[in-house]
């Protein structure tokens, strides 16, 4: 059975496999934001590509999709050699990265996406900004529109937009305003009682 590629589907992939060795790196100039994710998910979910070591590549089916022969696979040792080399260029020291990769086999070919030489704290739903967007506008002084920008780095129309879509639409949150004489217009959130 053949599998059927849109025409950015084809681009992409054929970019991958002819020019960066199947790593997915160039997108076509019209792909971009919500579309790049929808492109990368259908491929994902179609197998076409695989996530390894934080990156995507070109998987089997996307090369029998195109009709190319396929690619070596990366195997644990072959990524284990680029991370080594990636963390040792930025740390400045040569490094095995045996105690981060743990003792997995290293001819896996399988590998876990989620692993990273470096960890970041990971943003939750507790800590995002929408998050402390809401937190604020819950003070019984609210606040304005100023504050959100300053604590939060957005700017005022973004901070508007969050206002009327994810916290009006989405959550169904009631957001008010009031403004007193010589003062800012002031935002919170309405309490049910």
């Amino acid at each position: 059975m053949t599998t059927q590629l849109s025409s950015s589907q084809q681009q992409i992939l054929s970019h991958a496999a002819q020019h960066t060795e199947g790593k997915i790196e160039w997108f076509p100039d019209n792909i971009n934001g919500g579309a790049r994710k929808k492109v990368i998910d259908s491929l994902l979910n179609r197998s076409l590509i695989t996530a390894l070591g934080g990156d995507l590549f070109v998987a089997a089916d996307g090369y029998d999709a195109l009709g190319m022969p396929h690619r070596a696979p990366i195997t644990m040792a072959a990524l284990e050699t680029v991370i080594s080399s990636a963390h040792a260029a930025q740390h400045g020291a040569s490094q095995v990265l045996a105690d981060e990769i743990g003792s997995e086999d290293p001819t896996d070919t399988e590998i876990d996406a989620s692993h990273d030489t470096e960890t970041k704290p990971r943003r939750t739903r507790d800590n995002s900004k929408q998050a402390t967007v809401i937190a604020m506008l819950k003070r019984p002084e609210g606040a304005t529109i100023a504050q959100i920008c300053e604590v939060t780095g957005w700017q005022a129309h973004t901070v508007r937009g969050t206002f009327a879509g994810a916290l009006k639409k989405k959550l169904g949150l009631i957001v008010v305003s009031e403004k007193l004489c010589g003062s800012d217009r002031t935002y919170r959130i309405q309490s049910d009682t």
